[in-house]
């Protein structure tokens, strides 16, 4: 299978910002002939492994993951793309059979899908509890970025300034509210039985209809918050509305929603000292902030390919030097 198909223009950035450009295309049934769980040959990807970065099927995934494979290829290794692969149940047994070596991670809910029952919370306890969880599968997490992409209750910013909104806890004072979200955020522990138990909000009956909106925070949600159906919603912290419309991510103080940084997920099979420090430089800027802006050129009225939006990044943070 060819390195994943890019404009022009993109390659063309990829040579004008000193990124190596590596044309090994390779099929992945022809893996066998270059086994990807083989051990490094030298810690210059150049002449070691193949680096094989794969992607969640959905945006921001496959812009992380151009952001690792551009840098990396930059750096001298030898990277192919696998973007849009599935859900963990089909990255992870990716990563186990070698079609995949690298992917780009969300730390609490990568430790959900090895320990459901999880009860860390912040980065440093999620990170922690990563390094034994992902190591029975031959893998390894790197340094995790301080962007997240996680479940968030937000207000629009009139909302928030009427009624001195800036912490969940405080939506107290907005009670009786609606709150929009997907149907499952009804049962979750950080949706409506978190808000009540953490945060004391919605202790009695009728302070916090739910209205089900079932698109994970997407267009119709951020339309109901908007238009005052809803006062409150679940909306993804990476998402362009929060810039675009100007609203509100209410602070957690309480660690009610456990920490979605970032983290490159690994194979034991290919790790070097070099492509750590790669990716490690990687996850030191990626912001929050970053992945929206990131997401609004890719998502919105732009259309940038993922490829050109991450290469235009890296070059901002002069991570292709």
């Amino acid at each position: 299978m060819r390195r994943n198909p890019m404009s022009t223009a993109h390659r063309t950035t990829r040579l004008l910002v000193g990124g190596i450009a590596v044309g090994a295309m390779v099929a992945l049934a022809g893996c066998a002939s270059a086994d990807p769980t083989a051990p490094a040959d030298s810690a210059d990807g150049a002449t070691g492994d193949q680096i094989v970065v794969g992607s969640f099927a959905f945006p921001e995934s496959e812009i992380t993951m151009e952001i690792y494979a551009q840098a990396l290829e930059a750096a001298g290794f030898d990277v192919d793309t696998q973007p849009n692969i599935g859900p963990r149940q089909q990255t992870i047994p990716a990563l186990q059979d070698g079609s995949i070596n690298l992917i780009p991670e969300f730390n609490g809910n990568l430790l959900a899908y090895y320990d459901p029952e999880y009860t860390e919370r912040t980065t440093e306890e999620v990170d922690a509890a990563l390094v034994q969880a992902v190591a029975v599968d031959g893998l390894q997490v790197l340094d995790s970025a301080p962007g997240e992409d996680k479940d968030a209750y937000v207000v629009t910013r009139e909302t928030a300034e009427a009624n001195d909104l800036t912490e969940i806890g405080d939506l107290s004072a907005l009670v009786p509210f609606t709150l929009g979200a997907n149907s499952q955020f009804a049962e979750l522990p950080y949706g409506i039985p978190g808000l009540k138990d953490v945060y004391g909000v919605g202790v009695n009956p009728g302070d916090v209809e739910f209205l089900a909106i079932e698109d994970f925070g997407g267009p119709d949600t951020v339309q109901a918050l908007t238009d005052g159906t809803v006062q409150v919603a679940d909306i993804y912290t990476t998402s362009p509305a929060i810039l675009t419309e100007d609203l509100v991510v209410l602070e957690d103080p309480e660690a009610l929603i456990s920490s979605q940084n970032v983290i490159p997920l690994v194979s034991d099979a290919i790790y070097t000292d070099e492509l750590a420090d790669v990716l490690n430089g990687i996850s030191a800027e990626l912001t929050t902030d970053d992945l929206i802006a990131l997401r609004d050129r890719v998502e919105g009225d732009e259309k940038a390919s993922a490829g050109t939006a991450a290469a235009d990044w890296l070059e901002e943070k002069g991570l292709l030097e």
